[in-house]
């Protein structure tokens, strides 16, 4: 496994791969590394001649009030782990060098950008799209990998590779969870024993959904309105939103009668988690 920091020693590994016609793959990660990143990366192992995993956790994607100084983080870890699961570069820049005194230039999308958490996170996805974008374009990779527990910033990938003409596949692979039902997630270490219980809450509420639909429900507000039961059963829990949703545009639905996303986020204790499942006929 190569370590790579410096943007121009990536940028020329590329172009160099690039020209023995071998293809490269792609994960992009904040690092803190757990079996859904994992699953990623074996999948583009498995599809790709070469495979570059990133580790950045980008500052331009947080809040002030965000959990930026304390997110995760465990770079020796993150290495033994690739290093064991045989990528080809491991590519860890600097913020200095992405971001570097007087930058100024962020990428944008619209309307999709305005649900879910890009509602209730302002910047979010301005921050996402930039640093996917600046990686994209150092890396130039012909697949990349994304989790679909991050459902939303998926699709605002893909709208984003589309609408900029990018010769790139953006490639989601189902979410990974944990044998208790917990969707992996880096901010998992966040949660208390208790909180972690607590938390099962979103996939339980969830599952109910689905069932509900099995059985005929299609009104979505009764939907909303029996995931926040299950939710706010377990105190301590927070919802920012519950949404029954176009599973690309993410405008808001009344009925069920073909395939909806339905999508959380939900405090637990100081935590914020994300998740979601694809419900109804396609």
């Amino acid at each position: 496994m190569k370590i790579i920091t410096c943007i121009n020693e990536m940028k020329e590994w590329s172009s160099q791969t690039f020209f023995k016609d071998k293809i490269i793959g792609f994960v992009p990660t904040m690092g803190s590394l757990h079996e859904g990143h994992l699953s990623l990366i074996k999948a583009s192992i498995a599809e790709c001649d070469a495979t570059v995993v990133s580790i950045f956790v980008n500052p331009s994607q947080f809040n002030p009030n965000e959990d930026f100084n304390s997110y995760p983080r465990n770079i020796e870890l993150d290495k033994k782990i690739l290093h064991k699961i045989g990528i080809d570069v491991l590519f860890t820049p600097t913020q200095e060098d992405l971001y570097p005194n007087k930058y100024q230039t962020f990428v944008t999308v619209e309307k999709k950008t305005n649900y879910l958490c890009g509602a209730s996170r302002s910047g979010f996805f301005r921050g996402v799209t930039t640093i996917v974008l600046k990686l994209f374009n150092i890396i130039n990779p012909n697949i990349a990998y994304f989790g679909e527990k991050d459902w939303q910033q998926l699709e605002v990938v893909r709208t984003m590779t589309h609408d900029l003409n990018m010769n790139i596949s953006i490639v989601g692979k189902p979410i990974v969870r944990d044998k208790d039902g917990l969707a992996m997630s880096s901010r998992n270490g966040y949660l208390s024993e208790e909180d972690r219980s607590k938390a099962l809450s979103l996939s339980k509420a969830l599952e109910l959904a689905q069932n509900l639909v099995i059985k005929g429900e299609r009104s979505a507000e009764n939907i909303r309105t029996e995931i926040r039961k299950v939710i706010e059963q377990k105190q301590g829990t927070e919802i920012d939103y519950i949404s029954v949703c176009d599973p690309e545009s993410f405008t808001e639905q009344t009925e069920i009668y073909s395939k909806v996303l339905v999508a959380l986020a939900v405090k637990v204790g100081n935590t914020r988690l994300i998740d979601n499942r694809i419900i109804g006929n396609a």
